[in-house]
């Protein structure tokens, strides 16, 4: 197998390329490729196929890299001399369609003023690249991933608004769907088509026999779709496909597959695309008798990606999309493998405490599951591009005397409006009646009671992004929340998109919502204020920079508290959130002991607890003290 003498890769340095820009790849190389070279043979053992993909992956490498702009390795350099500079009290992401937002790549650049104004650094722009039409899993089914949908525009106007966004400060966030291609995907035409080679790119039987054996373990994701992981082609012939018909999945048993998608990653990361959202990084990897869930070769097929990019395009982070148990989520949570991830369990426990005005399980899961390894950070939102999934423990909500399932099933009742007194208009998503899974999709503000005209609706939507602004880690806002959305219920009659309802929760850009942005006599422009007034006072508070976050029980089930201390310890803010339509209390004894002369830094007031706090319905303070 190759090793990294440096002899080894003279015949790849291109004559065009400086000794200064070749040194450097080869103290990059010298420094990764042992971790690279180690997990490939982690993976893949014996098998004599991995020494040609590891070999081929070095060329890769050494390609990638001389032909890497020159601003985007001085902005690895400036990431690499501030490795925590997504940790910044001043990190605030915002996510979007780019046609539902922006019509096109060239409206994302005319949004720029806007998104600065709101301070956006990190923008996730939702699945762009080629797919196929109608239905296609909202982009997630990808036929190339080095074609931009023709609509949206082309690879190098996204390479151009990547260079635009970054003189902005602004980081641009990516889709990498690792996990599948389309069906319509050049691999899985010329699989069709029966040739070998790219048969091998796919999990293709032709028969029953070994889909029914894998079947006995695997569960339906999208029943909606196709009942268990496999459909069948129109030859006969057995394809996984664990989300839609169309999209299949990939076998990564081949090394050819990895070396494959680093090559598509790398060239995605020398457009400029500085974080990756690693697609259903749980599925990756697919053995007989078990899930095929959260394998163990799927952490290292990601630590592989890692360390190859470590080499070819340093600056580059990746961010984990595992919607599962919080035991798996937190497993790919490591500087080597996804620096960042979501926060699911955060956002499903915002809309649990919501619902029951408890705030036990979300106090629960800050004190025991908030922590993340040095070096890593959470993305913590209050909902997405996609549906709403109840993935808390059920071993945690049994310490409070929760039945787990009990629990989701009117989550999902509240939620969908259904239940008596709800104030939600949220729309269910995949129920099975077999298993009785369900999941609920809508905005922001159709879920907390805008839609309904509920009156407390403004003060629960900010309520929550006051949490996710305040916790630790990067907010992520869904672009058009912040002027209060309200569900689509025209994708009913889209034929591509009737029968996925979490089309209502990806409305088009709200113009007449935005246009009165700034007229605090509207509701929206109420919502806006206080959103864009919160984000400026994150910025101008460094005890939310990082993860550091204490547990401070206020002794009321409808109060949920938190502490983030300063770096340093000369400060601390307490952060306390009613979560309920009454006034609620939080004793002097209680508060006792914190430091005396306390000050609101959202009211920019002066604050005394000594007699103990009163929050008036879904108020929250942020309250910071200095410590002598």
């Amino acid at each position: 197998m190759l090793t990294s003498d440096n002899r080894d890769l003279s015949t790849l340095r291109e004559t065009a390329t400086t000794d200064a820009d070749w040194a450097r790849f080869l103290t990059q190389f010298e420094r990764h490729f042992s971790r690279l070279q180690r997990l490939v043979g982690e993976i893949y053992g014996a098998d004599l196929r991995a020494e040609d993909a590891l070999n081929g992956m070095v060329e890769d490498l050494a390609r990638q890299w001389q032909s890497r702009p020159a601003a985007l390795k001085a902005l690895d350099e400036r990431r690499l001399a501030e490795p925590d500079w997504f940790q910044s009290q001043h990190m605030v992401g915002g996510v979007c369609y780019v046609d539902r937002y922006a019509g096109n790549l060239a409206g994302v650049s005319r949004s720029i003023p806007y998104l600065t104004e709101l301070g956006i650094t990190y923008l996730h722009l939702m699945p762009l690249f080629l797919a196929p039409a109608g239905n296609s899993d909202g982009g997630y089914a990808v036929s190339s991933y080095r074609t931009v949908d023709p609509p949206l525009g082309t690879v190098a106007e996204l390479a151009g608004l990547a260079g635009n966004l970054q003189a902005n400060s602004i980081s641009l966030v990516l889709d990498f769907v690792l996990n599948h291609t389309s069906n319509e995907h050049e691999w899985a035409r010329r699989a069709r088509a029966g040739e070998a080679e790219f048969e091998a790119y796919y999990l293709l039987f032709p028969d029953r026999t070994q889909p029914d054996a894998y079947e006995l373990t695997t569960r339906e994701v999208f029943p909606d779709d196709h009942p268990g992981s496999f459909v069948m082609l129109d030859d006969g012939r057995w394809v996984w496909s664990t989300f839609h018909s169309f999209q299949w999945d990939l076998n990564y048993s081949n090394p050819a597959v990895l070396r494959a998608m680093l090559g598509e990653m790398l060239f995605l990361a020398n457009q400029g695309v500085e974080v990756f959202r690693m697609d259903a990084v749980a599925f990756l990897w697919k053995e007989l008798g078990t899930t095929s869930e959260n394998r163990p070769q799927a952490h290292l097929l990601v630590q592989a990606l890692n360390a190859a990019c470590a080499i070819a395009a340093p600056g580059v982070l990746f961010k984990s999309e595992a919607i599962v148990h919080p035991d798996d989520v937190v497993a790919y949570i490591r500087p080597d493998e996804c620096t960042l991830s979501y926060n699911p369990l955060q956002m499903a426990l915002l809309w649990s405490a919501l619902a029951t005005r408890d705030v036990a399980l979300l106090t629960q899961a800050l004190a025991t599951r908030n922590a993340l390894p040095p070096g890593t950070s959470w993305v913590n939102y209050v909902r997405g591009h996609d549906d709403i999934g109840w993935t808390f423990a059920d071993q945690d909500a049994s310490q409070l005397g929760i039945d787990g399932g009990e629990h989701r099933r009117f989550l999902n009742s509240f939620y969908a409006g259904s239940f008596p007194g709800s104030f939600a208009r949220g729309v269910p998503f995949q129920v099975n009646p077999r298993t009785g899974d369900a999941r609920v999709a809508g905005t922001t503000a159709s879920l907390a009671g805008l839609e309904a005209g509920e009156p407390w609706s403004i003060e629960r939507i900010v309520l929550m992004h006051s949490v996710i602004l305040s916790t630790g880690g990067i907010p992520l806002l869904y672009l058009g929340d912040e002027v209060g959305q309200l569900n689509d219920y025209g994708y009913l009659d889209v034929p591509g998109q009737r029968d996925d309802s979490r089309w209502a929760g990806r409305p088009r850009y709200p113009a007449a919502r935005y246009a009165e942005r700034n007229d605090r006599s509207t509701d929206t422009g109420r919502l806006y204020g206080r959103i864009a007034g919160l984000i400026a006072t994150r910025k101008t508070t460094p005890e939310f920079a990082d993860g550091r976050l204490v547990e401070f029980t206020t002794g009321n089930a409808g109060i949920l508290g938190y502490q983030r201390p300063a770096a340093d310890g000369s400060s601390l803010v307490l952060v306390l959130a009613n979560f309920s339509e009454a006034p609620r209390s939080v004793s002097a004894l209680t508060l006792s002991g914190m430091p005396a002369g306390g000050m609101d830094i959202v009211a920019g007031e002066a604050v005394d607890v000594s007699a103990g706090l009163t929050l008036s319905p879904y108020e929250f303070r942020w309250l910071r003290f200095h410590r002598a």
